[in-house]
Protein backbone atom coordinates (compact mmCIF):
# COMPACT_ATOMS: atom_id res chain seq x y z
CA UNK A 1 0.00 0.00 0.00
CA UNK A 2 3.07 2.27 -0.07
CA UNK A 3 5.08 3.59 -3.02
CA UNK A 4 8.28 4.45 -1.14
CA UNK A 5 9.63 3.28 2.18
CA UNK A 6 11.96 5.01 4.63
CA UNK A 7 13.45 3.04 7.50
CA UNK A 8 15.35 4.84 10.24
CA UNK A 9 17.51 3.36 12.95
CA UNK A 10 18.02 4.80 16.42
CA UNK A 11 19.31 8.34 16.23
CA UNK A 12 17.60 9.01 12.90
CA UNK A 13 20.22 7.17 10.82
CA UNK A 14 19.00 6.07 7.41
CA UNK A 15 18.65 2.33 6.90
CA UNK A 16 16.66 2.31 3.67
CA UNK A 17 15.12 4.97 1.45
CA UNK A 18 13.67 3.86 -1.84
CA UNK A 19 10.89 2.03 -3.67
CA UNK A 20 8.94 -0.71 -1.95
CA UNK A 21 9.61 -3.07 -4.86
CA UNK A 22 13.35 -3.24 -4.15
CA UNK A 23 13.33 -3.32 -0.34
CA UNK A 24 13.22 -7.12 -0.07
CA UNK A 25 15.95 -7.48 -2.68
CA UNK A 26 18.21 -5.10 -0.74
CA UNK A 27 17.78 -6.79 2.64
CA UNK A 28 18.01 -10.27 1.12
CA UNK A 29 21.40 -9.32 -0.29
CA UNK A 30 22.45 -8.43 3.26
CA UNK A 31 21.32 -11.83 4.52
CA UNK A 32 18.02 -10.75 6.11
CA UNK A 33 15.15 -12.96 4.94
CA UNK A 34 11.48 -12.38 5.74
CA UNK A 35 9.70 -15.38 7.32
CA UNK A 36 6.47 -16.71 5.87
CA UNK A 37 3.22 -14.93 6.75
CA UNK A 38 5.12 -11.83 7.96
CA UNK A 39 4.82 -8.35 6.46
CA UNK A 40 8.36 -7.36 5.25
CA UNK A 41 8.37 -3.74 6.58
CA UNK A 42 7.16 -4.93 9.97
CA UNK A 43 9.92 -7.56 10.08
CA UNK A 44 12.56 -4.94 9.31
CA UNK A 45 11.14 -2.56 11.92
CA UNK A 46 11.18 -5.35 14.51
CA UNK A 47 14.86 -5.94 13.73
CA UNK A 48 15.65 -2.24 14.13
CA UNK A 49 13.78 -2.14 17.46
CA UNK A 50 15.59 -5.23 18.71
CA UNK A 51 12.41 -7.31 18.94
CA UNK A 52 13.66 -9.82 16.35
CA UNK A 53 17.26 -10.78 15.64
CA UNK A 54 18.51 -11.22 12.05
CA UNK A 55 18.89 -14.74 10.73
CA UNK A 56 22.57 -14.26 9.90
CA UNK A 57 24.99 -13.79 12.78
CA UNK A 58 27.13 -11.56 10.54
CA UNK A 59 24.39 -8.91 10.44
CA UNK A 60 23.66 -6.66 13.40
CA UNK A 61 20.94 -4.03 13.65
CA UNK A 62 23.42 -1.31 14.60
CA UNK A 63 25.38 -1.95 11.39
CA UNK A 64 22.43 -1.46 9.03
CA UNK A 65 22.99 2.32 8.64
CA UNK A 66 26.62 1.64 7.70
CA UNK A 67 25.50 -0.93 5.13
CA UNK A 68 23.24 1.69 3.59
CA UNK A 69 26.12 4.19 3.40
CA UNK A 70 28.39 1.63 1.77
CA UNK A 71 25.64 0.56 -0.61
CA UNK A 72 25.17 4.12 -1.89
CA UNK A 73 28.84 5.09 -1.80
CA UNK A 74 28.37 7.69 0.93
CA UNK A 75 31.21 8.79 3.16
CA UNK A 76 31.18 6.99 6.48
CA UNK A 77 31.63 9.36 9.47
CA UNK A 78 34.75 8.99 11.54
CA UNK A 79 32.83 7.89 14.63
CA UNK A 80 31.44 4.91 12.67
CA UNK A 81 34.75 3.65 11.28
CA UNK A 82 34.87 0.98 13.98
CA UNK A 83 31.58 -0.39 12.67
CA UNK A 84 33.05 -0.53 9.17
CA UNK A 85 36.00 -2.53 10.45
CA UNK A 86 33.70 -4.86 12.36
CA UNK A 87 31.61 -5.40 9.25
CA UNK A 88 34.75 -6.25 7.30
CA UNK A 89 35.80 -8.77 9.94
CA UNK A 90 32.40 -10.44 10.15
CA UNK A 91 31.60 -10.39 6.43
CA UNK A 92 34.64 -10.44 4.13
CA UNK A 93 32.50 -9.47 1.15
CA UNK A 94 32.18 -5.97 2.61
CA UNK A 95 35.87 -5.60 3.33
CA UNK A 96 36.81 -4.28 -0.08
CA UNK A 97 33.96 -1.77 -0.16
CA UNK A 98 34.71 -0.56 3.33
CA UNK A 99 38.40 -0.14 2.60
CA UNK A 100 37.74 1.90 -0.53
CA UNK A 101 34.74 3.94 0.51
CA UNK A 102 34.98 3.93 4.29
CA UNK A 103 38.60 4.88 4.88
CA UNK A 104 40.15 6.69 1.89
CA UNK A 105 43.60 8.22 2.00
CA UNK A 106 43.84 11.82 3.25
CA UNK A 107 45.11 13.04 -0.15
CA UNK A 108 42.13 11.61 -2.05
CA UNK A 109 39.46 12.77 0.40
CA UNK A 110 39.05 16.38 -0.92
CA UNK A 111 38.92 15.16 -4.51
CA UNK A 112 36.35 12.52 -3.65
CA UNK A 113 34.13 14.96 -1.76
CA UNK A 114 34.27 17.45 -4.63
CA UNK A 115 33.38 14.72 -7.11
CA UNK A 116 30.44 13.56 -4.96
CA UNK A 117 29.10 17.12 -4.65
CA UNK A 118 29.38 17.68 -8.41
CA UNK A 119 27.65 14.37 -9.08
CA UNK A 120 24.77 15.23 -6.77
CA UNK A 121 24.46 18.66 -8.38
CA UNK A 122 24.29 17.17 -11.88
CA UNK A 123 21.77 14.55 -10.81
CA UNK A 124 19.57 17.24 -9.29
CA UNK A 125 19.66 19.31 -12.49
CA UNK A 126 19.18 16.49 -14.97
CA UNK A 127 16.66 14.38 -13.10
CA UNK A 128 12.99 15.27 -13.17
CA UNK A 129 11.50 13.96 -9.96
CA UNK A 130 7.79 13.45 -9.74
CA UNK A 131 5.87 16.08 -7.87
CA UNK A 132 4.26 14.16 -5.02
CA UNK A 133 3.21 17.18 -2.99
CA UNK A 134 -0.41 16.91 -4.16
CA UNK A 135 -0.62 13.16 -3.62
CA UNK A 136 -3.60 12.19 -1.48
CA UNK A 137 -4.12 9.22 0.78
CA UNK A 138 -6.47 6.66 -0.84
CA UNK A 139 -10.05 6.75 0.36
CA UNK A 140 -11.72 4.23 2.63
CA UNK A 141 -13.09 2.12 -0.23
CA UNK A 142 -9.72 1.94 -1.99
CA UNK A 143 -7.97 1.04 1.26
CA UNK A 144 -10.68 -1.55 1.92
CA UNK A 145 -9.88 -3.08 -1.46
CA UNK A 146 -6.16 -3.15 -0.69
CA UNK A 147 -6.71 -4.65 2.76
CA UNK A 148 -9.10 -7.20 1.29
CA UNK A 149 -6.42 -8.41 -1.10
CA UNK A 150 -3.78 -8.53 1.62
CA UNK A 151 -5.95 -10.43 4.10
CA UNK A 152 -6.98 -12.86 1.36
CA UNK A 153 -3.33 -13.64 0.66
CA UNK A 154 -2.72 -14.11 4.38
CA UNK A 155 -5.61 -16.54 4.66
CA UNK A 156 -4.36 -18.49 1.65
CA UNK A 157 -0.96 -18.77 3.31
CA UNK A 158 -2.70 -20.00 6.46
CA UNK A 159 -4.82 -22.55 4.57
CA UNK A 160 -3.36 -25.42 6.58
CA UNK A 161 -4.31 -23.72 9.84
CA UNK A 162 -7.83 -23.15 8.52
CA UNK A 163 -8.10 -26.81 7.53
CA UNK A 164 -7.08 -27.79 11.05
CA UNK A 165 -9.91 -25.62 12.43
CA UNK A 166 -12.38 -27.35 10.12
CA UNK A 167 -11.03 -30.77 11.10
CA UNK A 168 -11.37 -30.04 14.83
CA UNK A 169 -14.91 -28.76 14.28
CA UNK A 170 -15.81 -31.90 12.35
CA UNK A 171 -14.36 -34.12 15.08
CA UNK A 172 -16.37 -32.17 17.64
CA UNK A 173 -19.52 -32.88 15.63
CA UNK A 174 -18.69 -36.60 15.56
CA UNK A 175 -17.96 -36.80 19.30
CA UNK A 176 -20.96 -34.76 20.43
CA UNK A 177 -23.28 -36.51 18.01
CA UNK A 178 -22.19 -39.83 19.49
CA UNK A 179 -22.29 -38.78 23.14
CA UNK A 180 -25.58 -36.87 23.10
CA UNK A 181 -28.22 -39.51 22.48
CA UNK A 182 -31.40 -38.14 20.92
CA UNK A 183 -34.43 -38.37 23.19
CA UNK A 184 -37.94 -37.50 22.08
CA UNK A 185 -38.83 -36.40 25.61
CA UNK A 186 -36.21 -33.65 25.62
CA UNK A 187 -36.28 -32.89 21.85
CA UNK A 188 -32.50 -33.31 21.74
CA UNK A 189 -31.78 -30.53 24.24
CA UNK A 190 -28.56 -32.09 25.70
CA UNK A 191 -27.03 -32.38 22.23
CA UNK A 192 -27.88 -28.77 21.45
CA UNK A 193 -26.37 -27.59 24.74
CA UNK A 194 -23.13 -29.38 23.91
CA UNK A 195 -23.26 -27.91 20.42
CA UNK A 196 -23.56 -24.34 21.70
CA UNK A 197 -20.63 -24.76 24.08
CA UNK A 198 -18.34 -26.47 21.57
CA UNK A 199 -19.07 -24.24 18.58
CA UNK A 200 -18.85 -21.08 20.68
CA UNK A 201 -15.50 -22.08 22.16
CA UNK A 202 -13.90 -23.14 18.87
CA UNK A 203 -15.18 -20.18 16.86
CA UNK A 204 -14.17 -17.62 19.49
CA UNK A 205 -10.63 -18.97 19.72
CA UNK A 206 -10.37 -18.98 15.92
CA UNK A 207 -11.64 -15.38 15.80
CA UNK A 208 -8.86 -14.25 18.15
CA UNK A 209 -6.28 -14.72 15.39
CA UNK A 210 -7.91 -12.04 13.25
CA UNK A 211 -6.76 -9.17 15.47
CA UNK A 212 -4.56 -10.31 18.35
CA UNK A 213 -1.61 -11.40 16.17
CA UNK A 214 -1.26 -8.11 14.27
CA UNK A 215 -1.92 -5.55 16.96
CA UNK A 216 1.49 -3.92 16.64
CA UNK A 217 1.26 -3.79 12.84
CA UNK A 218 -2.15 -2.14 13.08
CA UNK A 219 -0.88 0.65 15.33
CA UNK A 220 2.01 1.30 12.95
CA UNK A 221 -0.29 1.53 9.94
CA UNK A 222 -2.82 3.67 11.78
CA UNK A 223 -0.11 6.19 12.64
CA UNK A 224 0.83 6.36 8.96
CA UNK A 225 -2.70 7.39 7.96
CA UNK A 226 -4.37 4.08 7.19
CA UNK A 227 -8.13 3.77 7.75
CA UNK A 228 -9.11 1.72 10.80
CA UNK A 229 -12.58 1.15 9.37
CA UNK A 230 -11.20 -0.31 6.13
CA UNK A 231 -8.81 -2.50 8.13
CA UNK A 232 -11.58 -3.84 10.38
CA UNK A 233 -14.15 -4.40 7.62
CA UNK A 234 -11.65 -6.20 5.40
CA UNK A 235 -10.69 -8.71 8.09
CA UNK A 236 -14.32 -9.23 9.07
CA UNK A 237 -15.34 -9.73 5.43
CA UNK A 238 -12.76 -12.46 4.87
CA UNK A 239 -13.84 -14.17 8.11
CA UNK A 240 -17.38 -14.45 6.71
CA UNK A 241 -16.12 -17.41 4.67
CA UNK A 242 -15.45 -19.35 7.87
CA UNK A 243 -18.75 -18.13 9.32
CA UNK A 244 -20.64 -19.71 6.42
CA UNK A 245 -18.61 -22.92 6.11
CA UNK A 246 -18.15 -23.93 9.75
CA UNK A 247 -21.85 -24.66 10.46
CA UNK A 248 -21.96 -26.91 7.39
CA UNK A 249 -18.92 -28.90 8.52
CA UNK A 250 -20.21 -29.33 12.06
CA UNK A 251 -23.78 -30.26 11.12
CA UNK A 252 -22.67 -32.71 8.43
CA UNK A 253 -20.86 -34.71 11.12
CA UNK A 254 -23.39 -34.13 13.91
CA UNK A 255 -26.36 -35.24 11.81
CA UNK A 256 -24.66 -38.47 10.78
CA UNK A 257 -24.40 -39.67 14.39
CA UNK A 258 -27.35 -37.83 15.96
CA UNK A 259 -30.31 -37.51 13.63
CA UNK A 260 -32.80 -34.97 15.01
CA UNK A 261 -36.19 -34.55 13.39
CA UNK A 262 -35.59 -30.93 12.42
CA UNK A 263 -34.18 -30.24 8.97
CA UNK A 264 -30.52 -29.48 8.49
CA UNK A 265 -31.47 -26.17 6.83
CA UNK A 266 -33.29 -24.92 9.95
CA UNK A 267 -30.42 -25.94 12.20
CA UNK A 268 -27.92 -24.36 9.81
CA UNK A 269 -29.65 -20.97 10.08
CA UNK A 270 -29.53 -21.10 13.88
CA UNK A 271 -25.91 -22.24 13.91
CA UNK A 272 -24.97 -19.58 11.34
CA UNK A 273 -26.43 -16.88 13.58
CA UNK A 274 -24.60 -18.38 16.57
CA UNK A 275 -21.23 -18.42 14.77
CA UNK A 276 -21.73 -14.82 13.62
CA UNK A 277 -22.54 -13.82 17.21
CA UNK A 278 -19.58 -15.52 18.90
CA UNK A 279 -17.15 -14.32 16.20
CA UNK A 280 -17.99 -10.73 17.13
CA UNK A 281 -17.44 -11.55 20.79
CA UNK A 282 -14.08 -13.09 19.88
CA UNK A 283 -13.09 -9.87 18.11
CA UNK A 284 -13.85 -7.92 21.28
CA UNK A 285 -11.77 -10.25 23.43
CA UNK A 286 -8.85 -10.14 20.99
CA UNK A 287 -8.76 -6.33 20.95
CA UNK A 288 -9.49 -5.60 24.61
CA UNK A 289 -7.40 -8.28 26.32
CA UNK A 290 -3.96 -9.81 26.02
CA UNK A 291 -3.75 -13.11 24.07
CA UNK A 292 -3.69 -15.26 27.20
CA UNK A 293 -6.63 -13.52 28.85
CA UNK A 294 -8.58 -13.53 25.58
CA UNK A 295 -8.18 -17.30 25.22
CA UNK A 296 -9.24 -17.83 28.83
CA UNK A 297 -12.38 -15.72 28.34
CA UNK A 298 -13.18 -17.52 25.09
CA UNK A 299 -13.07 -20.85 26.93
CA UNK A 300 -14.99 -19.84 30.06
CA UNK A 301 -17.69 -17.51 28.74
CA UNK A 302 -19.55 -20.14 26.61
CA UNK A 303 -19.69 -22.59 29.53
CA UNK A 304 -20.79 -19.98 32.07
CA UNK A 305 -23.46 -18.40 29.87
CA UNK A 306 -24.85 -21.77 28.80
CA UNK A 307 -25.12 -22.93 32.42
CA UNK A 308 -26.83 -19.68 33.39
CA UNK A 309 -29.32 -19.91 30.53
CA UNK A 310 -30.31 -23.51 31.39
CA UNK A 311 -30.76 -23.06 35.15
CA UNK A 312 -34.31 -22.45 36.34
CA UNK A 313 -33.10 -20.35 39.27
CA UNK A 314 -31.42 -17.81 36.97
CA UNK A 315 -33.33 -14.49 36.83
CA UNK A 316 -35.22 -13.92 33.61
CA UNK A 317 -33.33 -10.72 32.77
CA UNK A 318 -29.94 -12.44 33.02
CA UNK A 319 -31.16 -15.36 30.94
CA UNK A 320 -32.37 -13.02 28.22
CA UNK A 321 -28.96 -11.35 28.12
CA UNK A 322 -27.21 -14.67 27.44
CA UNK A 323 -26.78 -15.37 23.74
CA UNK A 324 -26.76 -19.10 24.50
CA UNK A 325 -30.39 -18.84 25.66
CA UNK A 326 -31.52 -17.58 22.26
CA UNK A 327 -29.44 -20.15 20.40
CA UNK A 328 -30.83 -23.01 22.49
CA UNK A 329 -34.38 -21.72 22.08
CA UNK A 330 -33.92 -21.56 18.31
CA UNK A 331 -32.65 -25.15 18.18
CA UNK A 332 -35.47 -26.45 20.39
CA UNK A 333 -38.15 -24.59 18.42
CA UNK A 334 -37.12 -25.98 15.01
CA UNK A 335 -36.98 -29.48 16.49
CA UNK A 336 -40.23 -29.18 18.45
CA UNK A 337 -42.15 -28.16 15.32
CA UNK A 338 -41.45 -31.64 13.93
CA UNK A 339 -43.38 -33.26 16.80
CA UNK A 340 -47.07 -32.83 15.90
CA UNK A 341 -50.11 -34.86 16.89
CA UNK A 342 -49.71 -36.96 20.03
CA UNK A 343 -46.53 -35.05 20.92
CA UNK A 344 -48.34 -31.74 21.39
CA UNK A 345 -48.76 -32.15 25.15
CA UNK A 346 -45.11 -33.16 25.61
CA UNK A 347 -44.00 -30.32 23.35
CA UNK A 348 -46.03 -27.70 25.18
CA UNK A 349 -44.84 -28.98 28.56
CA UNK A 350 -41.16 -28.81 27.62
CA UNK A 351 -41.49 -25.36 26.07
CA UNK A 352 -43.38 -24.06 29.10
CA UNK A 353 -40.87 -25.58 31.51
CA UNK A 354 -37.97 -24.04 29.59
CA UNK A 355 -39.80 -20.70 29.17
CA UNK A 356 -39.57 -20.93 25.39
CA UNK A 357 -42.13 -19.70 22.86
CA UNK A 358 -42.58 -21.67 19.67
CA UNK A 359 -43.34 -18.46 17.78
CA UNK A 360 -39.98 -16.85 18.70
CA UNK A 361 -37.88 -18.57 16.03
CA UNK A 362 -37.33 -15.45 13.92
CA UNK A 363 -36.76 -13.40 17.08
CA UNK A 364 -34.00 -15.79 18.20
CA UNK A 365 -32.22 -15.51 14.86
CA UNK A 366 -32.56 -11.72 14.83
CA UNK A 367 -31.21 -11.33 18.37
CA UNK A 368 -28.18 -13.53 17.64
CA UNK A 369 -27.32 -11.47 14.56
CA UNK A 370 -27.86 -8.25 16.50
CA UNK A 371 -25.52 -9.51 19.21
CA UNK A 372 -22.88 -10.21 16.56
CA UNK A 373 -23.29 -6.74 15.04
CA UNK A 374 -23.24 -5.07 18.46
CA UNK A 375 -20.02 -6.77 19.56
CA UNK A 376 -18.40 -5.91 16.24
CA UNK A 377 -19.20 -2.27 16.91
CA UNK A 378 -17.76 -2.61 20.42
CA UNK A 379 -14.62 -4.24 19.02
CA UNK A 380 -14.16 -1.46 16.45
CA UNK A 381 -14.66 1.24 19.08
CA UNK A 382 -12.17 -0.49 21.37
CA UNK A 383 -9.67 -0.73 18.53
CA UNK A 384 -9.92 3.04 18.01
CA UNK A 385 -9.94 4.10 21.66
CA UNK A 386 -7.55 1.70 23.34
CA UNK A 387 -3.95 2.82 23.27
CA UNK A 388 -0.97 0.73 22.27
CA UNK A 389 0.09 -1.60 25.05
Amino acid sequence: MFDDLILLAKGGLMVYNGPVKTVEEYFTALGIHVPDRVNPPDHYIDILEGIVKPDSSAIKAKHLPVHWMLHNGYEVPSDMQDDVKEIGEQAPQFRSSSSTSGSPSPHCLPIRNAFAEERDRLEQRLSKPKDLSSRKTPGIFMQYKYYLGRVTKQRLREARLLMVDFLILGLAGICLGTIAKLSDKTFGMPGYIYTIIAVSLLCKIAALRSFSLERLQYFRERESGMSSLAYFLARDTIDHFSTVVKPIIYLSMFYYFNNPRSTIADNYIVLLALVYCVTGIGYTFAICFSPGSAQLCSALIPVVLTLLSTQKSTPTLIRRLCYSKWALEGFIIVNAKKYPGVWLITRCGLLFQSQFDIHNYKLCILILFMYGLFFRMVAFAAMILLKKR
